[in-house]
């Protein structure tokens, strides 16, 4: 154990809000950087924002701004501009998710934080790339719906449908810091600093790189392994269906709750024992049946069979069952079921976090295991907590000066 973590030593300016940028820049955070966010003398909008206790920093805000420190600065005052000048130019990383052209309205355009500081690697997360979406507002379901997402979930006869999984707002965070790590490392080489830009609709895209290769695989014919009937010039929504190699579906269980399914994935090696356990064997010797081909035009008949079997009973015993087989398969866990996971808390996916004015919240903890560089998860910062320390304790001002800056609503 070096007892150091990965990105330690390195400052980032966290000029984020709301959950794209937030996210990532939280990921820095656990990672070891030192990231001092910089709110406005309101804050994140996100600390009042569907809040379960009165007056106090809201779940949303607590789960996406952990180990971080808080500053308040207004960038639109010229004292306030001298300031975030001052705090350019003593970081590594500059991160911002503001509307299009807003930080080079405030006067800080690429050419003039590279002016302050030309080793800083400026990142910005937008809604969208170059070209006619440029200016739309971007939000979660947005970048959903135009980056292939919606159109490819749910069911044939059903609406698009978002997915639960934040991959607009998270998703784009989680490359911003892909990108923002490749760029300190070039760094290394180069000396120089250098802009980063990800795009949420770009993000989602590129995590829904399958449905444009089956986009292309349609040009040849109806796709085998989507349990749709009729195929028209794009890729159709095919419910639980996997659409990959192996076909998957979600079969109901015992006794019939909103969660009570298991999915399970139906490999040539595991038709058999399935066979066996739904109580049909003899499907596994009839050529209607035995293999992968005689069975892909007829996936809706098979999970029908299989639900008949794992319908009677409950879905941990379906799962133990399967299991023993060898057969893949997953249970549909509810959130309750996740945060209450003894398994999740023992890998610090799911924690325990003390804070200063609600006591104690949960939070989703960090996914990226580092050996030499282990994450302890500690409380989001209260609004402006770090101001003291930041603006006279390393910037240098006086007491005096602080408390000037309070009255003058610079800070």
């Amino acid at each position: 154990m070096t007892g150091t973590k990965a990105l330690e030593g390195i400052r980032v300016l966290d000029m984020t809000h709301v959950q794209s940028g937030p996210s990532a820049t939280q990921l820095l955070a656990w990672l070891g950087a030192d990231v001092v966010k910089l709110e406005a003398p309101t804050g994140d909008i996100t600390r009042k924002q569907l809040r379960d206790l009165p007056d106090v920093d809201s779940l949303y805000f607590t789960m996406l701004n952990c180990n971080k420190r808080s500053i308040t600065l207004n960038t639109k005052t010229e004292r306030g501009k001298e300031l975030l000048t001052e705090l350019i130019r003593r970081s590594d990383v500059m991160v911002e998710n503001f509307g299009p052209g807003a930080v080079d309205r405030m006067g800080f355009t690429w050419d003039r934080i590279q002016e302050i500081n030309p080793r800083i690697v400026y990142a910005s997360i937008k809604g969208f790339g170059e070209g006619p979406y440029t200016n739309f507002k971007a939000y979660e379901v947005v970048a959903q719906a135009m980056g292939g997402s919606m159109s490819t979930t749910g069911f044939e006869d059903g609406p698009p449908l978002a997915t639960g999984a934040q991959i607009g707002d998270s998703g784009t965070g989680i490359h911003a810091v892909a990108g923002i790590l490749a760029a300190l490392f070039q760094r290394e080489n180069t000396g120089r600093g250098q802009r980063v830009n990800v795009a949420m609709q770009h993000a989602v895209l590129n995590l829904c790189r399958v449905k444009l290769r089956d986009q292309q695989r349609l040009a040849h014919g109806p796709l085998a392994e989507y349990p749709n009937e009729d195929f028209g010039t794009e890729v159709p929504r095919s419910g639980n269906a996997s659409g990959g190699g192996q076909p998957g579906w979600a079969v109901k269980c015992a006794p019939g709750g909103p969660n009570d399914y298991v999915y399970v994935i139906v490999q040539p090696v595991g038709w058999k024992p399935l066979s066996e356990l739904i109580g049909r064997p003899e499907l596994a010797d009839d050529p209607e049946w035995s293999t992968p081909e005689t069975r892909l035009p007829k996936l809706n008949k098979m999970f029908q069979l299989i639900e008949e079997w794992t319908s009677t009973l409950p879905k941990w015993e379906v799962l133990e069952k399967l299991n023993a087989h060898n057969i893949p398969c997953g249970p549909i866990l509810s959130t309750e079921e996740i945060i209450e996971d003894p398994s999740l808390a023992a890998n610090e996916m799911v924690v325990k976090v003390p804070h200063p004015e609600r006591g104690e919240f949960v939070t989703v903890g960090s996914p990226l295991k580092l050996s030499d560089s282990p994450v302890d998860v500690t409380s989001s910062p209260l609004l402006g907590e770090h101001n003291e320390e930041v603006f006279v304790g390393e910037l240098g001002l006086g007491d005096e000066e602080l408390r000037l800056l309070k009255s003058n609503g610079v800070i």
